[in-house]
This record gives C-alpha cells, structure tokens and sequence, in this order.
C-alpha cells in the first residue's frame, strides 16, 4: 500500500487522518506516526506549511520528546482507514468541508468533540456505520503549531459505537494501544457521551461565569454546582442514559483548586466558545423530554449575555487546560 507521499505501507502500518492537529490532534498523530503509521494533517493552509517544513514535536514525561515528519494537506486526497476529529465545536462544520464523504470510504471517523449534537451530525454526513464517538482525559497545549507539550501523567481514550462494526473499533483501539494510549472500548454508547456531559457542563458552565478556577466555583458557587450536576443527570436520565450524579459531583469536589475549564480559558484567550456544544444542548435536550433546568438555562444565558453571539470576543489570555 502506497502513501501520498509515496511511501509503502507493510504489516499494521495504515493511513491515518487528523482533522485538526491542534494539541489533541496533534498528540494522536505525533504517537501514530512515531510507530510508523501514515499520518495525514489535514488544516488551514498555514499549518500545512508549516507541518510540511517541521513535522510535529512532542514534549511529554509519559511519552517522552521526539519531533515526527508527517504529512499535511487542507483536504483529505486519498482514502484512510479512520480520521480522528479533533476540531472544536464552532469550527466543526466548515472544517467538515476538508473531509470529503466520498474520499472516505470506510474509514472510520471518530470524533474528539465536545458535547454530544455533533454524533448525530457526523452520521447524517458519512452514514452511521463510519461514526466512532470517542473521548480523551489528557492534559496538553499547543505552544505554537506543530509543537505540542503534553502534561498529565495520563492519557486515556474511550471509543463505543452503536452503528459501526466492532471489529473496526476494535482494530482502531489497538492501533491507538500501540501507540502508547490507554483505550477502552465500552459498549455504552450514549452513557460514555453523557457522563462526560454530565461533568462537563457544570465545570465548563460555572468556571466560564465566574470567570474562575473550580476552586472558586466551589467556594462562591456550591450550591449552583450541585444544582446543575443534578439537572443535567435529570436529563442525562431522560434520553435513557444511566449517569451516576453523586460520583460526578465527587469528581468535580476532588479537582485541583486551581483546575480551569478550556471554555474558561477559551473565553479569557478570547477564543469561540463552546456554550452551544455544551450548555445548548443540554437545554434542548431537556426541552425536548419537558424537563425545568433553571439553574443551567440561567448560567449559560448570562454566558450568552457576557460574550454575545460573535464567534470571537477579546479578554485576557492564559494557558489553556482542557476539559
């Protein structure tokens, strides 16, 4: 099997695709294509020249310093066996335009998105069988492009798909085992999106407001915490999904005080922000099942009122921590 670059792929080796190499993005394809895997960038035209010229270059205690040439291009050219998605929310369906269906064939497209509107979107674009949900726990940053640190001591992935074939999710995980990840692939669905939701919004919602850490969430704002980890549970519940709230709530209290949201960051960085991807969608979620969530719909409509409805606003930048 020929790369676009002309290379023969042998043995596991595959086409790989990431829609965004960002500092998720660009996490996953520096380890995909350290173990040999053909990696295609697909970005804006600056990135591609730059990660054309560069490659990619990773700092990272769990996985060590290593720069990796890879390939980059602003529109997938060729088949590949999945494209991991790893655009934010605002971006994703003009970035959607990179991503030719008919190039895909049945490659495997796996987003690392926020929220959960946007599984339903990728299947009505590339058929349900192509669609692999995923989320990731890992702390990185993009210092600049092409140069990525990554922080945590953990970096864990879970896939689940109830309409693609399982052996191909199975073979994706152990393609992202062998490049040092930690997978699990759950069976779950739609309670692997909502648990991550469900923690998700009350940090993302509450820090962005407060415009601070969890730490001053929790000492200004315990009550609202609570009030909103158990509404979106309520809603979480509703749409069939089996959350835990107490655990959640749990979560949230054992978070370092001075843990920031990547909405709160996004909105100091003056950044798009993910409210709709996050906080919208658990309000029309709730609408549709005839669910009162007052305390959510009042923060992300303060939220909305702060930043307005422009995709950018100006605010102090800071170091970005992912949700």
């Amino acid at each position: 099997m020929m790369s676009a670059r002309g290379e023969t792929l042998s043995g596991d080796q595959q086409r790989v695709a990431v829609l965004a190499p960002g500092a998720v993005g660009g996490l996953l394809a520096a380890l995909l294509a350290r173990r040999g895997h053909f990696v295609a960038c697909i970005a804006r035209r600056p990135t591609v020249e730059i990660l054309q010229r560069d490659g990619l270059s990773l700092q990272s205690e769990l996985f060590g310093g290593f720069t990796v040439a890879v390939g980059a291009c602003s529109e997938l050219s060729q088949p590949v066996s999945a494209c991991l998605v790893a655009v934010k929310g605002p971006d994703l369906e003009s970035a959607l335009q990179r991503l030719p269906p008919d190039l895909m064939g049945e490659g495997l497209v796996v987003p690392f998105l926020n929220g959960i509107e946007h599984v339903t979107l990728l299947r009505d674009r590339y058929g349900p069988g192509r669609v692999a949900p995923a989320t990731i726990r890992v702390e990185t940053t993009l210092k600049t492009i092409g140069r990525i640190r990554q922080l945590s001591p953990f970096a864990s992935i879970e896939l689940s798909s109830s309409t693609a074939p399982a052996d191909r999710v199975a073979a994706l995980s152990r393609m992202l085992i062998d490049a040092g990840l930690t997978v699990t692939v759950r069976t779950d669905e739609i309670n692997m999106l909502w648990e991550k939701l469900c923690f998700l919004a009350p940090l993302a919602l509450l820090t962005t407001e407060e415009q601070g850490s969890i730490g001053v969430v929790r000492q200004s704002r315990g009550d609202d915490l609570v009030s909103l980890v158990n509404e979106v549970t309520s809603v979480s519940r509703a749409v069939g999904a089996a959350v835990d709230g107490q655990r959640t709530l749990q979560l949230l209290q054992g978070l370092p005080e001075t843990m920031r949201s990547s909405m709160e960051q996004d909105a100091s960085a003056g950044h798009p922000l993910e409210i709709e991807e996050i906080g919208g969608a658990v309000i029309r979620a709730a609408r549709q099942h005839g669910l009162a969530i007052p305390v959510t719909i009042r923060v992300v409509d303060a939220i909305r009122t702060r930043y307005g409805t422009s995709r950018h606003h100006r605010g102090r930048r800071a170091n970005r921590i992912p949700d």
